[in-house]
């Protein structure tokens, strides 16, 4: 199996070096030892799990999830409904987080509408919503955004 350095482990992932360390910190990938001269050598099961782990959170999922799938990945006896399942779980997560938006976008619509566009910034209705008036917040929409949870 060919080796290579940190930089190449880099490169052909398609992410930077510091990625690569900061993914050894969190035991995603295993830090090679390093010789008493040289540099640490990689190998080609380093730039696939690296490459499985950017393609699990570019499909929404946390370095934390995707250590899950690792996991799975490599376990012999895991079922393939292990995996369904917290990606049904990840589904339901970003349809509340699309509802959320869509609420919040309604809410936008309706300040903006009702905002006066001129006069004294004391009249603001865009303002007097983020002070919480009543009068003044869009009273169907998200007009309490106390705690988005958008993260």
């Amino acid at each position: 199996m060919a080796r290579m350095t940190i930089g190449w482990v880099a490169a052909r992932a398609g992410v930077g070096v510091e990625t690569v360390r900061f993914y050894e910190r969190q035991g995603l990938i295993e830090r090679p030892p390093r010789p008493l001269r040289g540099f640490r050598e990689y190998d080609e099961t380093t730039v696939e799990r690296i490459r499985f782990i950017k393609q699990a959170q570019e499909m929404g999922f946390s370095l934390r999830e995707a250590a899950e799938f690792l996991t799975l990945r490599a376990d012999p006896a895991a079922d393939c409904s292990d995996v369904h399942a917290r990606a049904q779980a990840k589904l339901a997560d970003v349809e509340r987080r699309i509802a959320q938006l869509e609420r919040l976008r309604r809410a936008l619509h309706t300040l903006l509408r009702r905002c006066p566009r001129s006069g004294p910034v004391a009249s603001c209705s865009i303002l007097g919503a983020m002070r919480g008036d009543r009068a003044a917040s869009a009273r169907d929409s998200v007009a309490q955004p106390a705690s988005p949870g958008i993260r």
